[in-house]
């Protein structure tokens, strides 16, 4: 087999994904925590506004600038991810999603991965739009096994030498890392390019692996190893990359068979062997000092001396009112707003000192911050529970004391008992058990 090279393609473009993944996975759930991204209930696809808003909160931008691909992915990727959920048609945090705020990105990204190989939310396949007839019947095989391939030919690579696409494939094709696209060879002749007759894949020579396999092998490194950052890529254009298709009918037209076209080559990064399961531990790389583009003043107004990133700007909004064209102001209200919310006032105070351009905080935030923390942590959410109304407190006692029933429910007051909603189906069966019965509400 190939063996892999200690440099990328002369004259590509490369990206390493490494440290890009972890900044760009906390700037998408600071999106979501806005309420900005807008998703399909049915199809769980970002609309195409929420692309965009997700491109200009990437570190590095996306991999091209007319061409969605990591924009298109973290939507997808947070909610199989179970970091986000769409709630009114907008992704919203879940609790998953507000504790990885505060952790460390890696197992993040890990679980996404694993994630997005167990649960994908589509067939990555469908992104080759070019090649027509896939959402006939009985054509593609379930992305969850071609999933596996692909994952198991990236934990065959080794760790930080650069390998060509081309060469991959040719591994692929010669071990069981072949990811099946079409269901039987009678299934080549539904999928087609341009024209379901003159361009079907069934002909010979028409539906070769590269076209297939090969795409969409492409279009999972591309689109989601590279995205969260497991595979350091080398990338050119797609058009006019590969020339592998151009002799199928109905190719004469298109540029490109695909927009993963201008992929050229990967190197599995240490983020990508810890993900893979190859090391058991991961040290990130020491990361960058972000920019003081802040100055905080007494008055509780933050002011920007800089240019502060897009993802910078939105942890100002979650937390603060602008008042000016460059001035954000903290006050008792807005950050007991971004506690409601579930955001940490704490962490807002070290966000402010690692980019303020002042040595200290100013004493009248820092104490604000204090007496913020303080107030949020004297109430908690238990929940959402049913309340039950006793007829007596007689009743309300021996329900309360009850050793089948005192687990499942809390006595408040002297006549009502607050039972969890996840608890009410054992609640009421141990109810019965006791000779009691709870009417179902009207």
């Amino acid at each position: 087999m190939p063996g892999a090279a200690e440099q990328p393609p002369e004259s590509s473009t490369v990206r390493r994904t490494e440290r890009y993944a972890v900044a760009d996975l906390h700037a998408v759930l600071r999106l979501c925590d806005s309420g900005r991204l807008k998703c399909s209930s049915t199809t769980r696809r970002p609309a195409a506004a929420t692309v965009v808003e997700v491109a200009a909160v990437l570190a590095a931008g996306d991999f091209y600038r007319d061409e969605p691909i990591a924009a298109f992915a973290w939507p997808l990727l947070v909610q199989a991810g179970g970091l986000a959920e769409i709630s009114g048609g907008r992704l919203r945090l879940t609790a998953n999603g507000r504790a990885a705020l505060g952790k460390p990105a890696a197992g993040a990204v890990r679980a996404l991965w694993r994630a997005w190989l167990t649960k994908g939310l589509i067939d990555e396949f469908s992104r080759v739009e070019n090649i027509k007839g896939q959402r006939t019947a009985n054509v593609l095989t379930a992305p969850k096994a071609r999933h596996q391939k692909v994952s198991e030919a990236l934990a065959g690579q080794p760790v930080g030498g650069w390998i060509g696409v081309d060469d991959l494939f040719q591994q692929m094709k010669m071990t069981a890392w072949s990811p099946r696209v079409a269901r039987s060879e009678s299934a080549l002749w539904k999928l087609y390019l341009e024209d379901p007759q003159y361009g079907s894949l069934g002909y010979a020579g028409f539906g070769e692996w590269e076209i297939l396999e090969g795409r969409y092998t492409l279009a999972l490194l591309f689109e989601y190893a590279a995205t969260l950052g497991l595979i350091d890529i080398a990338y050119d254009e797609p058009t006019g990359a590969r020339d592998d298709y151009r002799g199928n009918w109905g190719a004469d037209y298109l540029g490109a068979l695909s927009r993963y076209d201008g992929l050229r080559a990967i190197r599995l990064n240490d983020l990508g062997a810890y993900v893979l399961g190859i090391s058991r531990s991961y040290v990130p790389p020491e990361p960058e000092a972000p920019e003081r583009t802040l100055k905080v003043l007494p008055n509780l107004d933050v002011v920007t001396v800089g240019r502060p990133g897009p993802a910078d700007l939105l942890v100002l909004e979650s937390y603060t009112r602008r008042t000016g064209d460059h001035v954000w102001t903290v006050s008792r209200e807005s950050l007991l707003e971004a506690a409601a919310a579930g955001r940490r006032p704490g962490d807002f105070g070290d966000f402010l000192r690692a980019r303020a351009a002042q040595a200290e905080l100013p004493g009248t935030l820092t104490a604000l911050l204090d007496e913020v923390v303080e107030r949020a942590s004297r109430l908690t959410d238990l929940g959402q529970v049913r309340l039950v109304e006793c007829a007596d407190a007689a009743l309300a006692k021996l329900i309360s004391h009850d050793r089948g029933l005192r687990s499942l429910c809390t006595l408040i007051g002297e006549r009502h008992l607050a039972v969890p909603l996840d608890m009410e189906p054992a609640f009421r069966r141990a109810l019965a058990t006791l000779g009691y019965a709870l009417p179902a509400s009207t």
